[in-house]
C-alpha cells in the first residue's frame, strides 16, 4: 500500500475525531441537575415539647438545619398555624411556606403548588418525607414510632381549632396539659384523618413525653419560602 500524502492523513484523522462527538455516537449525556431541597421533616426537634419558641424559634430551627447542610438563605419556613388570640388573627400554615414548587432531599418533587400540596396529587409518603439529611423518619411499625409531626392544621392548611384546643399555647407550652393537631409522615395510623400527613389528630398533651407517648417526638415540617 503506498503512503498517504500527511494533508489526507490530516483531514482523515479529524473527520474520525467529529464522528466520535457526533449525535448518536457513544459520547456520554450530560447529567440533569438535581433539583434543590427546599422541604424536609425536621431530623430533630428542640426537645421541649411543643414548646418552639412559638413560630420565630420554629422558623428559626428550620433555618439551622438547612444551614448545617449547605442549604441555608432560602426563607425557610415551619409548617405550622396558630390559633387566633389576645385579638390577634389566626396564622395558616398553608401562608407561610411560599408558592412551591418544593423538592425533598434527594431533589424528587414533592408539589408544584399550595394546592397541589393539600390534594391527592401531592407525593407524600414515609418514603419522600426525607429530613435535611436525605433520611427517612420512623413510621408505625417501627421503634421507636416518631410518626406524629406537629402542625397545628387542618388538612387544608388553615389553622385548626376546637373546643378547649389551646395549640400547645401557640408553640410555646411544654406541659402535661393542652394540645396541638399533628399529621402522620407515613400516612397511616390512628385518629380521625390517620392517612393525613398534616392533620391527623390532636395531641395528648404537649410536653416531650406526650408527644413521644402517643408516637411523635415533637418534629415538624420544614418549606423554603423564598425559591
Amino acid at each position: 500500500m503506498k503512503n498517504l500524502p500527511l494533508a489526507t492523513c490530516a483531514v482523515i484523522a479529524g473527520a474520525l475525531a467529529m464522528g466520535a462527538c457526533a449525535p448518536g455516537g457513544d459520547a456520554p449525556e450530560p447529567e440533569a441537575e438535581q433539583a434543590a431541597m427546599t422541604f424536609f421533616i425536621t431530623s430533630a426537634g428542640p426537645g421541649d415539647g411543643a414548646n418552639l419558641g412559638g413560630l420565630e424559634g420554629a422558623d428559626a430551627h428550620c433555618e439551622t438545619l438547612a444551614s448545617a447542610v449547605g442549604a441555608g438563605g432560602m426563607g425557610w419556613m415551619a409548617y405550622l398555624s396558630t390559633i387566633g388570640e389576645d385579638g390577634g388573627g389566626a396564622v395558616n400554615a398553608r401562608d407561610r411556606i411560599g408558592m412551591g414548587p418544593w423538592h425533598n432531599q434527594a431533589g424528587v418533587l414533592i408539589a408544584n403548588n399550595v394546592d397541589e400540596l393539600h390534594s391527592d396529587a401531592a407525593n407524600l409518603t414515609k418514603e419522600t418525607i426525607l429530613t435535611e439529611n436525605g433520611d427517612m423518619v420512623n413510621g408505625r411499625g417501627d421503634d421507636p414510632n416518631m410518626h406524629d409531626i406537629l402542625t397545628g392544621s387542618n388538612m387544608d392548611g388553615t389553622a385548626f381549632t376546637g373546643e378547649d384546643y389551646d395549640n400547645c399555647g401557640n408553640w410555646t407550652s411544654n406541659g402535661e396539659d393542652g394540645s396541638a393537631a399533628v399529621g402522620h409522615h407515613d400516612r397511616t395510623g390512628g385518629g380521625q384523618n390517620p392517612e393525613s400527613w398534616n392533620s391527623a389528630h390532636a395531641s395528648r398533651g404537649c410536653s416531650q413525653e406526650n408527644l413521644q407517648g402517643t408516637g411523635g417526638n415533637g418534629f415538624y415540617y420544614c418549606f423554603a419560602a423564598g425559591n
